[in-house]
């Protein structure tokens, strides 16, 4: 087989999932069947994710994208757009495999009517994304962040404080703690909740079967009962905006919520509302409605009872690597000829 013949590969990547280490998975993948490999830097996240043209949480290189793909058959990439704009430029295109837990950077529809195959990676971070939740959690109640910026930025050693009865947080063992959605982050971190000794409860409508923790009938059963709410639930129609100042209400004074899931799942003017009032103690964030967060945000005058992050969660090695790895084994099953894993069109 020539080069002519072989088939042309895109490797979309970025300053995380390495333009290099989808090159290198797709390569191992393809095994006898000749690629083409080309790779493309695209710039998140030294540059932020947003909407671009129809599709959201993409970067914005539709024109480098479409020069990219000539010739090409197969894309690799997270951040890339794929718009109606980019399939129409580009019709031979015929495979778009997504390194993220789901296409939100794909026009399903345009890749539809174009009998373009998309795949994605999903579960690539849900190892990270719980440990983070967990981290995040235990920073949120022992103020861990606060009492470092004060030793550690400003020399100061008032942190003591937080060894006050008055202040000192909340400790893990036999706390109730409630996860809203018990999918493939829920139960890692409802797992690991049990083995610090936390008393879990779960309200997850969808999940049947056995659970780490115990079952509750409602989210607002789940609410009264919890001192500690962490979110886990994906985000849709029906969730947007699904903790909001009556659901915050619910809660046990001075309750804690962590959200490591999507922003928009949390009114963010309640939240504040709520941590003014004194109804929320803590509240500890990788996720937010506007990202990056729009400076001058109110959340901002809460800096010593809420922990922010800039959208950290699934930020691991092994996630880039998992990542690149699920979304080459697509590409090796396309080449072949065999069903695809995870596929949505």
């Amino acid at each position: 087989m020539t080069r002519e013949d072989s088939v042309r590969v895109v490797a979309a990547g970025d300053h995380f999932v390495l333009p290099g280490l989808i090159e290198r998975a797709v390569r191992t993948e393809a095994g006898e069947t000749p690629v083409e490999v080309r790779e493309l830097m695209l710039g998140w996240p030294l540059e932020p994710f947003g909407p671009v043209a129809e599709v959201t949480e993409a970067s914005d290189a539709e024109d480098e994208l479409i020069e990219a793909l000539a010739g090409a058959r197969v894309l690799v990439t997270q951040m890339g757009p794929v718009t109606e704009r980019v399939l129409a430029a580009r019709p031979g295109l015929r495979l778009v495999v997504v390194c993220r837990g789901g296409p939100v950077n794909v026009n399903l529809d345009a890749a539809t009517s174009r009998d373009v195959r998309v795949c994605y990676a999903p579960g690539r971070n849900a190892a990270a994304t719980a440990e983070f939740t967990v981290g995040l959690l235990l920073a949120a109640l022992r103020r861990i962040p606060q009492a470092h910026d004060l030793l550690a930025r400003q020399g100061s050693w008032e942190g003591a404080a937080y060894y006050t009865y008055e202040h000192s947080g909340l400790e893990l063992e036999d706390l109730p703690v409630g996860l809203v959605g018990y999918g493939a982050v829920g139960s890692r971190v409802a797992r690991a909740l049990c083995a610090f000794g936390a008393r879990v409860m779960v309200y997850d409508p969808y999940v049947r079967g056995e659970i780490h923790g115990l079952r509750v009938s409602s989210l607002d059963e789940l609410l009264r009962r919890s001192r500690v709410v962490t979110l886990h639930a994906r985000l849709t129609a029906g969730t947007r905006g699904l903790i909001g100042a009556r659901e915050l209400a619910l809660l046990p004074r001075g309750a804690v919520l962590v959200n490591v899931a999507r922003g928009p799942l949390l009114d963010e003017a309640a939240l504040c509302d709520a941590l003014e009032s004194g109804q929320l103690s803590a509240a500890a964030l990788d996720t937010y409605e506007r990202e990056p967060l729009p400076p001058g945000s109110r959340l901002s005058g809460f800096a010593d009872r809420v922990v922010l992050t800039p959208h950290l969660g699934g930020a691991s090695r092994a996630v880039a690597e998992k990542a690149a790895r699920i979304a080459a084994a697509e590409v090796g099953r396309w080449l072949r000829g065999e069903p695809l894993a995870h596929c949505l069109t």
